[in-house]
């Protein structure tokens, strides 16, 4: 009764061996088919239409990698409209909401998609909206492009 019930294991074990090689040469053409389609889908991208305006929603499409130049610039101009103004100084020191713009700053002159004209703009804009905070906009494009790896 041992030596028969071993044998059962060992072709029990024969089958689910030969199942997971089943599964494992099988996935490998379903990846590679994804693959190409998503290189297909990928030549035809059309960039993604931006309609939420809340302040983070903005700041994530900013910072992720994968944002599209003109993405980019839509989202800097929507931040723009519908945030551009920042809180009054706080005497001599910048409101504590400044710290979400130099985020902003810092990460668009980092970015890999972006290019001088959006930089620019995104500070005249800016600047134009905030004459109080004029330095310290400056001050954080000036961090902004010499942290960028040259």
């Amino acid at each position: 009764m041992g030596t028969e019930l071993i044998i059962y294991m060992i072709l029990g074990l024969v089958v689910v061996l030969a199942f997971l090689m089943l599964l494992l040469f099988l996935s490998p053409k379903k990846g590679a088919v994804a693959e190409q389609n998503s290189n297909q889908v990928s030549k035809n991208y059309e960039p993604k239409i931006i309609t939420r305006t809340d302040l983070d929603y903005l700041l994530g499409v900013i910072k992720n990698k994968g944002t599209t130049t003109k993405e980019l610039a839509t989202v800097l101009d929507l931040v723009i409209k519908h945030h551009g103004v920042i809180a009054k100084k706080l005497g001599i020191r910048a409101h504590p909401d400044f710290d979400i713009y130099v985020d902003i700053i810092l990460t668009i002159c980092r970015h890999k998609n972006t290019n001088k004209n959006i930089v620019v703009k995104f500070d005249k804009e800016l600047v134009a909206l905030n004459p109080d905070y004029k330095e310290e906009i400056n001050d954080a494009i000036t961090k902004g492009l010499n942290s960028r790896g040259i």
